[in-house]
């Protein structure tokens, strides 16, 4: 029977009835689950309230979730044939915060829209990935395998990079370049030019050290040791350390954790909420966040590696990869195992276009599972 429904929706476009149908609610269910974590957790981060940031995070996430939902019921088709619009448009919002951006906490990142501050870094994430998805869904292997079948899409990438590391953000311009490595690998680009970019980068490093600015200079510094400015930028990641160590394996109760409702905890809503939330709920509520996050990106892989279209495979596969970056980047960050570089824990921690960002994400896997039996040709863009 089930062989019987997947091939009769080969090649063909399903109605809000099937797509209804292939919808996975697990899946969902997961997405929700996080998200009401994450709420939780800024209502005791402001102790005990809704104002400033559970509530608009509520808000945004209920946003979120009918864009998502919205998206899962997109045609694949119409992700391809808007996905280089879609990159240049963010590109140009790239250039407008370069010339006119709002400026926060020394770097000029957003666009002051009013109601909302958006941060177009932060759309590149998935802007990027279509562009990649449908330029590599119209190429071929043999194109790919040459340097000259991967200057263009190498450009598509280092222009946006250069973009966000002059505002400056590293912490995204790596999670692009790595969003990027991973769906080079994908398509089949050659492991020795991996290995040629490594050592190329690897040589440059003493050359870019000279240009990092000096609070990017003391993380790095502060990662290899946390002690040489305990009361300055070694602050945030021992404070973090110790709020993680007091939780102990249950951690100290709801609303009652020491550390980040004492102050002693910089930014407990944004970067370093996983801290808050392992002091409050121990390391059972630590692992059953990771285990949570873990289920979503198995889910997504799964998505992508049944899917029958190349073009929906890569979306996947891209849009994945930058979210298993947002979740190990930010944890190993406040555990001390990588520099502080600005990554926030998706569903988690506050923010307005990161969440709206990754629900996007997450809806647009959703359609590609939803569409797994569809396959586009390289010729229906």
């Amino acid at each position: 029977m089930y062989k019987a429904y997947e091939t009769s929706f080969k090649g063909q476009r399903l109605n809000w009835g099937d797509k209804l149908w292939n919808i996975s609610f697990s899946y969902v269910f997961l997405i929700v689950l996080l998200g009401v974590i994450g709420i939780t957790i800024l209502y005791s981060a402001a102790n005990g309230s809704w104002y400033p940031w559970a509530s608009k995070q509520l808000i945004r996430f209920l946003i979120g979730f009918a864009l998502m939902m919205a998206l899962a019921f997109v045609d694949l088709r119409w992700f391809l044939r808007y996905a280089y619009w879609f990159y240049f448009l963010v590109l140009i919002l790239l250039i407008a915060v370069e010339i006119g951006g709002h400026i926060g906490m020394g770097a000029q990142r957003w666009i002051n829209l009013g109601f909302m501050k958006l941060q177009p870094s932060e759309l590149m994430k998935i802007a990027l990935v279509l562009a990649l998805a449908r330029y590599f869904n119209s190429t071929t292997l043999q194109s790919i395998e040459s340097i000259k079948g991967i200057i263009v899409p190498t450009a598509m990438v280092i222009i946006p990079v250069f973009l966000i590391i002059i505002q400056p953000d590293l912490g995204t311009a790596i999670m692009l370049l790595l969003t990027a490595g991973a769906m080079f690998f994908t398509v089949g680009v050659q492991l020795w030019k991996f290995a040629l970019l490594f050592c190329s980068g690897a040589a440059a490093l003493p050359l870019a050290w000279h240009f990092l600015h000096n609070y990017q200079k003391n993380r790095v510094l502060t990662f290899l040791d946390p002690e040489r400015d305990p009361l300055g930028a070694g602050y945030h990641i021992i404070q973090s350390k110790i709020a993680l160590g007091s939780g102990g394996i249950f951690g100290k109760g709801f609303l009652n954790g020491t550390q980040s409702h004492l102050n002693f905890l910089p930014e407990k809503h944004t970067d370093f909420i996983f801290t808050m939330l392992s002091e409050e709920f121990g390391m059972i509520g630590g692992v059953l966040v990771i285990i949570l996050n873990l289920l979503i990106i198995s889910y997504s892989y799964f998505f992508a590696l049944r899917s029958a279209s190349y073009f929906g495979k890569l979306m996947a596969v891209g849009i994945t990869s930058s979210y298993f970056l947002y979740v190990i980047i930010n944890i190993s960050m406040v555990l001390g195992m990588l520099p502080v570089v600005g990554v926030p824990l998706p569903l988690i921690s506050y923010g307005g276009t990161v969440i709206m960002s990754v629900m996007a994400g997450f809806g647009i896997i959703l359609a590609v599972n939803v569409n797994r039996f569809i396959n586009i040709g390289k010729d229906q863009g």
